[in-house]
């Protein structure tokens, strides 16, 4: 039947008497209401009227028509509605735009009412007992900021002017938020009754079951997750549960099941999507809920979820569940969940735990005197305790044991430094040529080729550099000296076995008279360092030392160690000891004690604390302490998201542009790593509007912090702000780009910041130089072709004479850091298990402080981590064995080292010659050469007209002899110019021939992006997870067999003790002798470290009666302008 071209006479009939003829008109415009729409639209009115007459037999009928002319319309709001009226009607099988159209409607509805239904709950902080902040901006201006929030069209913190695009980015409402929000939604067209919302519940409830029945849970899971709903997502989990068990279990060995994968994928989607801190806590409690009540769960996603909630009790009860089940594999994958909570937990968690699991009674001791009332009583309580622990065997309290010994860092921290040790690929010449290049008796310089080596050796215990170098090391003076001594705790992080016997000679003593108290605070920072977030067992010497020191410098060094070491213990103790220190007002140690105090209590959000600084911050005059205050504040409220809101706003209201800065860092470390859109409009409207420079600066800056899990969305971001006019904005989005794209080799990053480097400002080309490296780090030419010219580019500047001096600081640095740990390190702000990496994020946000303090820039080494892939067996051994990556083995492998050249003496330049000149000579020499051959024909004696231009003839001998150097030099430049050629396209052939896929030995170095091709082939060791790079435990397929382990280089190589003189006169001798004959002598490496320590620990020759005062005094006046500056 053709269709109809002119609706009239069917619109005829809707005002006919009979219904038989109205419900025709329906069904023949319904038929044919997309060409006829136009027409329909003028009688709409009419159509209404008989949808709304409940004596009308076909009101779905009448209510689809008017849906689809609504639709017509683009009046969708209309149209949903009057679709749901449809009921049967609407059917949603059906693929037509239309359908498609309304059901993408409906849930947006959904999603927006049920949002609604479900508002996200505030999350009650950790110290309920501590009140709310009462603070000099708490009280006035709180609901000023909120009303000025409301208002303002360019304040990110406004939701009702400036909505998010997605539900999930958008931040818990609160009460003032909540009017506008939802008058916003009924505006919009919200179900106006509730037959409707029941119509759009149930088209919603067959939507899932489609999906369900056809297996798609992952776009219910994605609806329930962006409406709150969480019942809604609870059904999906346990109905992909329940279809696996229908199905029969798993298709094949090994392969995970829908269930196992949709409760990760939802894992990934909460804890990289989700942004609201309040929804991702109670979608974790959700799936710890659902991972409890199976028979067999994925214990590793528990632990994820349980160090996120701060569970220790779920810690605790899981290893001891796995401990005791007396299987090696239940054995392994306790050790594994060990290792991956103490890679993602506080040090405070990580107590918490180890506190909690059954240990070995301690045997008593039989020479104790008679115990008193209180021993009586704590022997009462040590009984129950071994009552508890009785019911354990002694090969399941063994198994508790390694568990603590894991989760206390040591077996970690021991196998990294075996593998920086072992596969340590340092190039000595680069550091040799940064030495050489800056002069030394120049702080800065000085400085920069001590971070340099500090960076590069990273971990492995290689301090060679410093015992061969020790007549540059005497050069150091002041805080150059207090930067070297700090490099050893870089150098040895890790080393815990040695550190005291390392550091021994440099730390304060009571008895020592005399020494360098720049060496003496620099060796505290360094044991901290050395220590760093594991400082149960240096904790207590580090306070004592601390509480001791009188030296404002060796407080300044004692702080940083102390805050490094304790880093998220939340000690009030230490607490307590460094502000007691901070109210002595002194600006030199006040900076170091304010960052410590928020080291201390990093993350834990304590409101006391940050009464306490807010009130010292507004009191003091220096503007030292100020800085550090800030900083230390914003680490309290590391990844504190929401809960951070009100101290953010107070900050950046504050007129001292230094509690702004502070304010800005709050933004970066509260939401670092959610790509928070909240924050990133808040950075990017301070970034363009504050009048100070560094409030600018610092605000590009921490884009990279919070955009870090979307590197690729980083350099369209600040494309235009590396181009401001303003030099703090460009270098801001240099470092942004840098620490965002870290390890990454991103092109689009490179390709903004190529340009940079030759940026007319000397501190942009120094931010330009640093990212560069940072992004650059564990790069071959294989992975990024521009890696060799940016490693060209750095040596050059490095050696050029007319570059300014912060420019080539920022280049020392940069070759340390591209060859980081070794060239075994990345940086890492997330850990390998998907957690944000604590200590890294810590150390990049204090290493960016060096702008003020160089000292700072050690912070970086927090950042560093090792790639590598160590397997274990139940025992904890380092097993012999392969794995497979399925790669060629180019792609991956070691950048290639630094050719030396053997002459480095400068090449004499070539007197240029006309060509009309040379040909004259050439024609000249042939003629003379066939005269010689014709003479020598007839007569052996020469002629006499050739004795009378001798000098002609010496010339020309001369000048053919050159020409005869000149040839070989020319073939020889010739050769070279092929060499130079050749290399690529030899690489392109060598890579054209290598083969697919290679063998790995254990404890090698596997880059993260080479992870998704790592195997285990089938054989003897398999692992317990997917390899995630790291420690991998696994399990022995063959526990009978005899296994064959990795021997430990690190345990065979000793550290000697370097003794240090005694008395002052002692030091100044040995150190200037030392000086003097090291290299003549050819010392042993004992005696080298006892040299290094002489020189660092000697007392600066500037006394009365010295000799050589002048000059020293000239050096260190300019070195402390240098430092000041």
């Amino acid at each position: 039947m053709p269709g109809l071209t002119s609706a009239s006479g069917v619109l005829g009939f809707l005002s006919d008497e009979e219904p038989e003829l109205k419900v025709f008109a329906l069904q023949t415009l319904n038929d044919d209401i997309d060409t006829l729409w136009t027409e329909v639209a003028g009688s709409v009115g009419q159509i209404e009227a008989l949808y709304e007459d409940e004596t009308f037999p076909e009101r779905q009928l009448a209510s689809l028509v008017l849906a689809k002319v609504y639709y017509h319309l683009q009046e969708y709001n209309e149209s949903m509605t009057f679709a749901l009226g449809a009921g049967d009607l609407f059917e949603l099988d059906n693929h037509g735009e239309f359908e498609e159209t309304i059901i993408s409607k409906c849930v947006d509805t959904y999603i927006s009412l049920s949002a609604a239904r479900h508002p996200g709950q505030q999350e009650k902080p950790q110290t309920a007992s501590l009140p709310t902040l009462a603070t000099s901006f708490a009280n006035g201006t709180a609901d000023a900021n909120a009303t000025a929030a409301l208002t303002s069209p360019t304040t990110p913190f406004s939701q009702s002017t400036l909505p998010s695009k997605s539900l999930l980015s958008r931040a818990s409402m609160n009460a003032v938020l909540e009017p506008p929000a939802h008058e916003g939604k009924a505006g919009s067209g919200a179900v106006p009754d509730r037959a409707t919302q029941a119509a759009l519940d149930k088209v919603t409830e067959s939507l899932f079951e489609g999906c369900l029945r056809e297996g798609r849970y992952r776009q219910v899971v994605g609806i329930a997750i962006e409406a709150r709903n969480l019942k809604v997502l609870r059904r999906v989990i346990q109905r992909a549960s329940d279809d696996e068990k229908n199905s029969g279990g798993k298709s094949a060995e090994g392969a995970i099941g829908p269930a196992e994968e949709l409760m990760e994928y939802v894992l990934d989607i909460c804890m990289g999507i989700v942004q609201e801190r309040g929804l991702r806590t109670e979608i974790l409690r959700l799936i710890l809920d659902l991972l409890s009540e199976i028979p067999t769960p994925d214990y590793f996603a528990i632990a994820k979820c349980v160090v996120y909630l701060n569970l220790d009790e779920e810690a605790t009860m899981m290893l001891r569940k796995l401990a005791v089940t007396n299987d090696q594999k239940s054995t392994a994958i306790a050790y594994q969940i060990a290792f991956d909570l103490y890679d993602n937990g506080t040090q405070e968690f990580l107590a918490k735990v180890i506190k909690s699991l059954p240990k070995k009674p301690e045997a008593p001791s039989e020479d104790k005197a008679d115990p008193t009332e209180t021993d009586q009583l704590l022997g009462g309580v040590d009984e129950e305790l071994d009552a508890l622990n009785s019911e354990f065997s002694d090969k399941q309290l063994e198994i508790f044991d390694r568990i603590r010994k894991i989760l206390d860092g040591s077996e970690t921290i021991k196998l990294n430094l075996e593998f920086l040790y072992r596969n340590n690929h340092t190039d000595l010449s680069i550091l040799n040529k940064v030495k050489d290049s800056l002069e030394g008796r120049n702080s800065i310089f000085h400085t920069a080729v001590t971070f340099c080596n500090a960076f590069m050796n990273q971990g492995t215990t290689n301090d060679k550099f410093f015992r061969d170098n020790l007549e540059w090391l005497g050069k150091a003076v002041n805080w150059s000296k207090f930067s070297a001594t700090a490099a050893l705790g870089v150098i040895h992080r890790g080393n815990l076995t040695q550190c005291r016997k390392l550091l021994e000679p440099y730390l304060p003593r009571r008895s020592a008279l005399g020494g360098s108290i720049f060496s003496q605070g620099g060796a505290l920072y360094a044991y901290g360092l050395i220590y760093a977030n594991h400082g149960a067992d240096a904790l207590e010497y580090l306070k004592e030392q601390f509480n001791e020191a009188q030296e404002e410098v060796i407080q300044h060094g004692g702080a940083l160690g102390l805050g490094i070491a304790g880093m998220a213990t939340g000690s009030e103790q230490i607490y307590e000891s460094l502000k007691n220190v901070l109210y002595t007002d002194s600006a030199l140690n006040g900076e170091a004690v304010g960052l410590a105090m928020g080291l201390i209590m990093l993350g834990t959000g304590n409101t006391k604390a940050l009464e306490d600084m807010i009130t010292y911050a507004h009191e003091t005059q220096h503007e030292k302490i100020v800085r550090g205050l800030a900083v230390g504040m914003a680490l309290i409220m590391y990844s504190r998201q929401e809960g951070a809101d009100e101290l953010i706003e107070g900050l950046l209201n504050d007129p001292d542009p230094t509690l702004r800065y502070g304010g800005i860092m709050t933004v970066a470390l509260a939401y670092c790593g959610t790509g928070s859109n909240k924050a990133v409009r808040k950075l990017l409207h301070v970034a363009v509007s504050d009048v100070n420079d560094d409030v600018r600066r610092i605000a590009v800056m921490s884009l990279g912090f919070i955009l870090f899990r979307k590197p690729g969305s980083v350099p369209r971001m600040v494309e235009l702000l590396s181009e401001s006019y303003n030099p703090h904005v460009r270098y801001g989005a240099a470092m942004a780009l840098g620490i965002s794209c870290a390890g990454t080799g991103l092109d689009e990053a490179i390709d903004l910041l190529e340009p940079m480097v030759k940026d007319p400002t000397d501190f942009v080309r120094q931010g330009a130089l640093i990212s560069l490296a940072m992004i650059m780090v564990q790069q071959n030419e294989t992975m990024n072709p521009k890696v060799a010219a940016i490693r060209k580019t750095l040596k050059k500047i490095v050696g050029d004479r007319h570059e300014d001096a912060m420019t080539k600081f920022g280049c020392a640095l940069a070759l340390g850091i591209i060859d980081a740990g070794g060239r075994n390190c990345t940086i890492g702000l997330q850990t390998q298990t998907g957690n944000l990496n604590m200590a890294g994020i810590v150390g990049m946000a204090v290493f960016i402080q060096y702008w003020y303090w160089f000292p700072f820039t050690h912070f970086l080494s927090l950042s560093f981590t090792p790639t590598s892939m160590i397997g274990l067996d139940h025992d904890l051994d380092i097993p012999s064995f392969k794995f497979h990556s399925a790669t060629r083995p180019s792609l991956f492998e070691y950048p290639p080292e630094q050719e030396v050249k053997t002459d480095e003496a400068p090449t004499l330049i070539a007197t240029a010659v006309l060509s009309t000149t040379a040909q004259a000579k050439r024609r000249a020499q042939k003629k003379e050469r066939a005269q010689r051959r014709e003479s020598m024909d007839i007569d052996q004696t020469p002629t006499t007209p050739k004795i009378n231009a001798p000098v002609g003839d010496k010339m020309e001998v001369d000048d053919e002899s050159k020409d005869k150097e000149e040839k070989p030099e020319e073939k020889k430049e010739d050769a070279d110019g092929e060499k130079e050629t050749s290399p690529a396209e030899a690489a392109k052939k060598k890579l054209e021939k290598e083969k697919v896929g290679y063998e790995i030995e254990n404890m090698s170095r596997v880059l993260p992006a080479q992870l998704k091709f790592i195997s285990f082939p089938a054989g003897r060791y398999k692992p317990v997870k997917k390899p995630t790079g790291g420690v991998i435990l696994l399990v022995d397929t063959e526990p009978e067999e005899e296994k064959v382990l990795i021997e430990e280089k690190l345990k065979k190589a000793s550290t000697e003790k370097a003794a240090a003189p005694t008395t002052l006169e002692d030091m100044r001798n040995e150190s200037f002798n030392l000086r003097r004959h090291a290299d003549a002598q050819g010392e042993a490496s004992g005696a080298g470290a006892a040299a290094a320590a002489g020189v660092l620990t000697a007392v600066d020759e500037d006394e009365e009666g010295a000799e050589e005062a002048e000059c020293p005094r000239e050096f260190e006046y300019f070195s402390d302008n240098e430092e000041e500056s």
